[in-house]
């Protein structure tokens, strides 16, 4: 069936549960709507597994999902935000502060959208000045000075690409983060949660350990952006998706990302306590295997990691 229909039919059934829901006080059988429950599921289940890029990408995008607070709130304890780069000032499209994990004190960074057009316009997107990544590492550096490893939650179209932005050093704060990520001496670990959008993302993803939610996509450019350089159409940002590759499955096969986590039922939009759940354990895991190992041991397989991405071929002088 394909993907439209599919959908359409979800919305029919959710709609006839809905219906029968508000009347199911005046007899209507129990067995017919457990049956339309149980048919909506599957059906969720068969539309999930047969998405495509483009169809990944807008869930990534979907103003409902949960973002860097909603993650703090409810997958951290006792959250506290730091604020300013003791440079310039505050960037609000980046988030970053101290906090507990299982009792155990981190330090958690990520970027914040917003779901209407007031917040949007506050955090700027998501899109992070130089301010916002020189931020982020400050409380890095200072994660590093006691020990705490720490978390990073991408969810950026891409760094701010405005000329005041390029006047402060956009290229060189996002270079020396790179830099710096390469050789913290504690653990990091980094999880795609919505868009990974280019150095943008990247710049707070130089992880020892990069997962990615099921339907998170993570990419040099958009593909929007990508349609009008390829073929000066952004309108065909369905087969620039496609080409990019920039889904959790392909990137796990070409060995960018470690790990998918899943999602709940039709996508973290729906559920964010339960998107927590099923986050919450890799990252327990990945912690507890980062902690076995020594400083030198941690840095050494970090730069390892980085270095085998991608595929070099030498060819003979023509």
């Amino acid at each position: 069936m394909p993907t439209r229909r599919r959908k359409r039919e979800i919305e029919r059934l959710e709609q006839e549960i809905e219906d029968l829901r508000r009347i199911s006080l005046s007899g209507v059988d129990d067995e017919e709507l457990a049956r339309l429950r149980r048919e909506v599921a599957e059906l969720k289940r068969d539309f999930c597994a047969h998405m495509g890029a483009w169809q990944r990408t807008q869930l990534a995008r979907h103003p409902q999902r949960p973002y860097m607070l909603d993650y703090a709130r409810l997958l951290f304890e006792d959250f506290s935000e730091l604020h300013g780069d003791r440079a310039f000032g505050d960037d609000p499209a980046m988030i970053a502060g101290l906090a507990r994990f299982h009792g155990r004190p981190v330090a958690v960074i990520g970027q914040q959208k917003g779901r209407d057009t007031k917040q949007r316009l506050e955090r700027n997107f998501g899109q992070a000045k130089p301010e916002g990544y020189r931020k982020a590492l400050r409380v890095m550096q200072l994660a590093a000075k006691f020990g705490r490893p720490v978390f990073t939650l991408v969810d950026t179209p891409g760094a701010y690409p405005g000329i005041d932005a390029e006047e402060r050093g956009q290229a060189e704060a996002i270079a020396r983060n790179l830099r710096e990520m390469a050789r913290l001496p504690v653990p990091i670990i980094v999880t795609i949660t919505g868009e990974g959008g280019s150095g943008g993302a990247l710049a707070i993803a130089v992880g020892d350990r990069v997962n990615m939610m099921e339907n998170a996509i993570y990419s040099v450019i958009s593909p929007e952006g990508c349609a009008s350089i390829m073929w000066r159409d952004a309108g065909k940002a369905e087969l620039a998706a496609r080409a990019l590759k920039i889904t959790a499955p392909d990137l796990l096969e070409l060995g960018l990302i470690d790990e998918i986590v899943p999602e709940p039922e039709g996508g973290a939009h729906l559920d964010h306590q339960a998107a927590v759940q099923l986050l919450d354990p890799v990252l327990q895991r990945c912690l507890q295997e980062l902690r076995e190992l020594p400083v030198p041991k941690l840095l050494e397989l970090r730069y390892e990691k980085f270095r085998r991405m991608g595929q070099f071929l030498q060819v003979g002088a023509v």
